[in-house]
């Protein structure tokens, strides 16, 4: 049966890891939207992302970290600190659950604002939402709502306090990632005004770079010649980087040629025109239209990334202005890797117009999403290594003292809720609602201090969309929707290319019973009020 684990909160003077037992930090949760594993320059990527390197610079760097595959699971988990099935936000076979806004939390699944309350903190939301019910109503004091994911220039869909804004009209100079910085800025400058003697939780959420690849086009140029190359070339530098630097030492996986985007949308296939391709082909094998298409696309996808990181600086430049940078926590991370989808949505696409404008709706697909989850195997919405493995930044100069370290232990984001409860000096007894099951994370706080590897008795679970994994150590179970478990010592495969189910027959099945065990627990869950 599933083992359970209580996080056991310190309190912050008896926490050897720390370099000093300062006060309750300020906790800033950044969180991007379909970002691949190597996408930013600190993982691998030659993207400029000056003030994310910094960052790993300035903190930590993690290996091993993962999400639930998708966006609105990982926000579940890293708000309640519960899987998401857990709390019925995503779905269980024959049970109940699902994704978007449907399918409420019960009552006892509370979200981390209201269980820091009890320490004094303000609570603030930036971006996109994507959990149910609203900000306000789950404990932040102030809130912006992305909740048009199809438009980057124009939005129809925003929320400021739990309120309708008007929509964003067509041709105004509004960008969707420089509004959640600007937001996230005017929520610090009030906090300074109001409540300097208060720490804060912020939750920064950009849409970046989430289809439709839309961004301005001065950052596009930066890259759309650049990026007319071989993306098969392109994701061996950034391999043969992750290995420089030291964050992986594993082989790169084979370029999976047959698979491509998670869902089939012929027709918009078709509205797309002959420049799009929805596998991963040689580049050779593309035409001079197809390799222009496909360069375009990752420009603009680029383009994103670095907008993105330029308005994280204007939010880390906001916190050294109200001298709050040495005592916050900094994390950055995404809700599941790069996404192979081609689909259009929003406003349609017009093959005439120029890539990442407006009138123009680009997804990544299969061949540059292969490269952006470098060196992993498949996608978002898969819960192979490519899926499911993010970066995670941690940056906090009062209390951790290594600077550009690598940790590589195994983390997820059900450890956000109890890492940042630890900190803020809260038990669980304490911040959970009464009503609450003990929640399976752990706290990231050791690792702050000291690396650790994959402890034997940490165990894993994943499932989204039929897809299912089980990681207990350094063994993962995986399999994808329809197709049988298949096993992989991630100790020396973390790529899985070398499949041991045949030849480990015994741990298949325990592992099996185990992830069977977990998933039945989780339906008692659902019967929970």
């Amino acid at each position: 049966m599933m083992r359970v684990l209580l996080t056991v909160c310190l309190p912050l003077a008896a926490v050897g890891v720390l370099q000093a037992a300062p006060e309750r930090p300020s906790v800033l949760v950044i969180l991007a939207d379909d970002l691949g594993y190597s996408d930013l320059g600190c993982y691998g990527s030659a993207i400029r992302t000056p003030h994310l390197d910094g960052l790993a610079r300035e903190g930590l760097r993690f290996s091993q970290f993962y999400n639930t595959a998708r966006c609105w699971p990982t926000r579940a988990a890293l708000l309640t600190g519960y899987y998401a099935q857990q709390v019925r936000r995503d779905r269980l076979p024959g049970a109940g659950g699902g994704g978007g806004s449907r399918n409420a939390r019960p009552d006892w699944a509370v979200l981390l604002p209201t269980m820091l309350r009890a320490s004094g903190y303000r609570s603030y939301h930036s971006g996109k939402w994507h959990v149910d019910g609203l900000p306000l109503q789950n404990g932040f004091d102030r809130s912006l709502v992305i909740r048009d994911h199809n438009r980057f220039f124009s939005p129809q869909k925003l929320l400021q306090d739990d309120r309708p804004l008007p929509p964003v009209k067509p041709g105004s100079d509004y960008y969707v990632t420089d509004a959640v910085a600007d937001h996230a800025i005017a929520c610090l400058k009030e906090h300074q005004q109001r409540f300097p003697d208060r720490p804060f939780f912020h939750f920064v959420a950009f849409t970046a770079p989430h289809f439709p690849l839309q961004a301005p086009a001065d950052d596009v140029a930066r890259y759309r010649d650049t990026l007319l190359r071989d993306w098969e070339a392109v994701r061996r530098e950034r391999w043969q980087r992750q290995q420089a630097m030291g964050l992986l030492t594993c082989g790169l996986s084979a370029v999976e040629r047959d698979l491509g985007p998670p869902y089939d949308f012929p027709n918009d296939l078709k509205l797309l025109g002959p420049g799009e391709v929805n596998r991963p082909r040689p580049w050779g094998d593309l035409t001079e239209q197809q390799r222009r298409f496909q360069a375009d696309k990752m420009a603009v996808h680029a383009a994103m990334i670095d907008r993105m990181d330029q308005q994280i600086g204007r939010i880390l430049q906001q916190l050294r202005q109200m001298q709050a940078e040495h005592n916050t926590l900094v994390l950055f991370l995404s809700d599941n890797g790069a996404s192979a989808e081609i689909m259009v949505r929003g406003d349609g696409h017009d093959p005439q117009a120029e890539p990442g404008s407006a009138a123009s709706f680009l997804c990544l697909g299969p061949g540059w999403s292969t490269a952006a989850n470098t060196p992993f195997r498949r996608h978002k919405t898969w819960v192979h290594e490519g899926g499911i493995s993010t970066p995670l930044i941690a940056r906090w100069p009062a209390g951790i003292s290594d600077r550009g370290a690598i940790r590589h232990a195994v983390g997820h984001v059900i450890d956000i809720v109890p890492t940042v409860l630890e900190l803020a000096g809260l038990s669980w007894s304490e911040a959970g609602h009464p009503d609450a099951p003990v929640p399976p994370g752990r706290s990231l706080v050791p690792a702050f201090g000291a690396d650790e590897r994959a402890p034997a008795d940490r165990t894993l679970w994943w499932l989204h969309d039929g897809h299912r994994a089980l990681r207990t150590g350094r063994w993962k179970l995986v399999a994808a929707k329809g197709e049988p478990w298949e096993l992989y010592d991630l100790s020396t495969d973390r790529i899985e290319q070398n499949n041991l189910a045949s030849a480990h027959p015994e741990r298949v099945r325990n592992m099996e019973q185990i992830w069977s065990a977990m998933t039945e627990s989780f339906r008692e869950f659902l019967n929970r009020p």
